[in-house]
This record gives structure tokens, C-alpha cells and sequence, in this order.
């Protein structure tokens, strides 16, 4: 089970106006599971993205970067998006890019739209041809239940290793409109930025002009989906998907406006607890850490060390056995790779217990501390470089018998 992550309840996930959902059992890797998912949106919608850099990048990350750019040059609004579990289409080479192709080209005719209007997704395992047969066939389907409501569903629909549906919903006032907010996402394992091994999708009912989204994306992936780790591993399929279906009064047409504020924060906000639900559920996962490094002389800096404990095998091994070995995060950050840190001015805190005092062992320290707060199913680590003003968070958990366990099983 997800490390203190209840699973999301039905009701409360909130409707957006302007896009619809359905999902069909294709039968794409297991029989008798939701697996296909369709959204559709309506006509004044705008859509942007941002996609896995793993050279190996999928065949429907390949065609939804080059129909997001067809969109961009001939103004036809993206129709619909189309999500597969199962089987992730990607090192299938031009078959793969065919099938992708035949996808959206079967959902276009569906739909009777252009095939550049549809945006596929696909989740699953990596190097196996896609069924596209069965995809093709289920399409009806899914089709056939489009509503409104239907996100948890959709949440359930695009589930590979993840133990429950990952889905939330908020709404905010933004000037004299009310917006509401609903997203999913899944990931449980292979999971680091940029992306993660991840698909998230998140929708509003508020009007959001193209440029000014195509920021809002970059601005809250940075910050939310950017900033997880479960073992370090890149995806080739990672997508995160930002929809604005224009059906409110609300409309946004400035980065530099208060609305503009007001709804970035909100939209950032349910993306962080997406991207955390994906941490609190990783493969074999039993505790929620969070890396804060604080006074580095940028961003970048602090990020390379929180990335550099979230990732170490031997860190995250010790937080699973609650074991205050705590000289594995003092290695984990020597070896981040910052060549003039002064490793004489870092200071290391786990919670409220100060570890480390000015690059050695704070002498009042006592093991016992370290241990009631590795004990926890949720634990911060806070390094401060004393070098700069700039900080950074990362989301991990830690590593168990388990994590081994489904990733050795999970083709079978």
C-alpha cells in the first residue's frame, strides 16, 4: 500500500467542464482491467506538454510532440488524447511509430477530426511490439461510456505497478471566477526527472491562452514532477500534460497578471500532491522522505544534492531498516559533485534531530534521536550548504526487499 496515501474517493473528484473521459478493457497485456483511455475535448481547449529527455523516447511521445507542433502552426485544436497501459510502444523502432500513427489516425476517424488533432499516450513495458489491433478495437468502447465524471476510472485506466489510482481535484477563486481543477497520474517505478516514469494529466475548466500555458507547464513540471525520485531511473515514456478547456468566464492571457499568479499556484499545488502520491506509492515503497537543501548558490546546485541522496541506493537502504547510519548522507553529498563545496560550513538535520554540525558529528547528537526519527514512515533531511540563498526540494522514499521482488517479477 501507498505510504499514507489514502486511495481518492469517487465523489469527491470534480467534473471539468469541457472534456469528457471513457475507457474500454482492450485486453492490451491482461484480460478483464481497464487499460484504454480516451479524453475529449471540447473545441476551445488548448493543450501543452512536456515529455521524457531519455534519447529513447517513446513512439507516442515522438507523435504527440509532433502533432502539439502541427497545432501550434495550423491553429487546429488538439480533439483528444488517447492513453494505453500495458504496453509502453517504445524501442519498437518504425513499427512502433506506426502503430502510434494507426492509433490516432483509427480515434480521428472515430471522432471525425484530423489525426494530427489526437495526442497518444502509452504506458508499460518497454521493447514489445504494441497490439494496436486490440487498442484499435477497444476504441469504440471508450467511446461509447464519455462523460464527465468518469475520473477515477481514468485514473484506474492508466495504472501499470502502482498499488492504487493516483487522482485529485480542487477548485480556486481566480479574480470574480471560480475555477475547478481535476488531474491523475501514475508511476510507481523508474521514476526520476526530467521527467519521471510517469503520465500525469491535468485539466481546467479556465480559459488559458497557448503561450501563456505553454509556461504554466514548464513552471509547474519544475516544481512538481521535476522534483521526484524512486530509483533514479529515467523513463521513455514520461509525460505531463496541462489542459485548459476555456468552458469558465475565467480567462488568462498574461504571465505577468495577478489571475495569472493565482491559478499557477493552485495548478502547481494539485500537481505536487500528483507527483507525491507517485512517490508514497513507489514500487515497494514504506517510507515518504523529503531532501530540502538550503543555501546553496542556486537552484541547480541544491537539486544535484538532494538528487544525490534521494538516489543512493545505500541512503535509501538505511531508511528502510531505520537504521541511523547516517554517514551514507554526508557521502551522498561529497560525491554530489560540487568540486568547491566546503564541506567545513554543512549542517545536517533528520527532522528536528541536528546530525550534523559544521561537517562533523554534532557532538550533542545522540544515535537514539536518530533513531526515533528513522522510524517514521515520513522523514525530512534538511542540508544547508551555507554558500548561497537558493534551495530546492526532492521527494524520495526509500528501498525495500519488495522493490526487487516487482521488478523482478513484472514481466511475468
Amino acid at each position: 500500500m501507498a505510504v499514507n496515501s489514502p486511495i481518492p474517493v469517487p465523489s469527491q473528484l470534480l467534473p471539468v467542464s469541457g472534456i469528457m473521459l471513457g475507457h474500454a478493457e482492450a485486453g492490451i497485456r491482461k484480460a478483464d482491467r481497464k487499460d484504454l483511455l480516451v479524453m475529449k475535448l471540447v473545441p476551445t481547449a488548448t493543450v501543452s506538454g512536456v515529455f521524457t529527455s531519455n534519447r529513447f523516447c517513446a513512439a507516442p511521445v515522438q507523435v504527440s510532440k509532433a502533432h502539439l507542433e502541427s497545432a501550434a502552426l495550423t491553429s487546429l485544436p488538439i480533439s483528444a488524447l488517447v492513453i494505453n497501459t500495458g504496453n509502453a510502444n517504445a524501442g519498437t523502432g518504425l513499427a512502433g511509430l506506426v502503430a502510434a500513427n494507426t492509433t490516432c489516425n483509427e480515434l480521428a476517424r472515430l471522432m471525425n477530426c484530423e489525426a494530427s488533432q489526437i495526442l497518444p499516450f502509452s504506458t508499460g513495458v518497454i521493447l514489445e511490439p504494441l497490439p494496436v489491433e486490440r487498442l484499435v478495437a477497444g476504441l469504440p468502447s471508450a467511446i461509447q461510456n464519455l462523460q464527465e465524471d468518469n475520473w477515477f476510472s481514468a485514473a484506474e485506466a492508466i495504472m501499470t505497478t502502482d498499488t492504487q489510482p493516483k487522482a485529485a481535484s480542487r477548485t480556486v477563486q481566480v479574480g470574480a471566477h471560480l475555477v475547478t481543477l481535476t488531474g491523475i497520474s501514475k508511476g510507481a517505478g523508474m521514476i526520476m526527472p526530467n521527467m519521471a516514469t510517469m503520465l500525469g494529466f491535468i485539466a481546467m475548466d479556465a480559459k488559458v491562452a497557448q503561450p501563456v500555458l505553454d509556461v504554466m507547464v514548464k513552471q509547474v513540471s519544475d516544481r512538481s514532477f521535476n522534483c521526484i525520485s524512486i530509483d533514479g531511473d529515467t523513463s521513455t515514456n514520461d509525460s505531463f500534460m496541462l489542459i485548459a478547456t476555456g468552458a469558465s468566464a475565467c480567462d488568462i492571457s498574461d504571465v505577468d497578471s495577478a489571475d495569472y499568479a493565482t491559478l499557477l499556484g493552485a495548478v502547481q499545488s494539485l500537481a505536487q500532491q500528483l507527483a507525491q502520491m507517485i512517490v508514497r506509492d513507489g514500487e515497494g515503497a514504506t517510507k515518504f522522505m523529503t531532501v530540502k537543501v538550503e543555501q546553496g548558490r542556486n537552484v541547480e546546485e541544491c537539486r544535484q544534492v538532494a538528487y544525490s541522496i534521494a538516489n543512493s541506493p545505500l541512503v535509501k537502504t538505511a531508511f528502510f531498516a531505520s537504521d541511523p547510519n547516517l554517514g551514507r548522507l554526508l557521502m551522498a553529498i561529497g560525491k554530489a559533485g560540487i568540486t568547491d563545496l566546503d564541506v567545513g560550513n554543512v549542517n545536517l538535520y533528520l527532522d528536528d534531530v541536528w546530525v550534523v554540525k559544521h561537517g562533523g558529528r554534532n557532538p550533542d547528537y545522540q544515535e537514539v534521536d536518530g533513531q526515533r526519527v528513522m522510524q517514521q514512515s515520513e522523514i525530512v533531511t534538511r542540508v544547508i550548504l551555507a554558500r548561497g540563498e537558493a534551495s530546492a526540494t526532492v521527494w524520495t522514499c526509500d528501498f525495500s526487499h519488495e522493490y526487487v521482488t516487482i521488478n523482478a517479477d513484472y514481466r511475468s
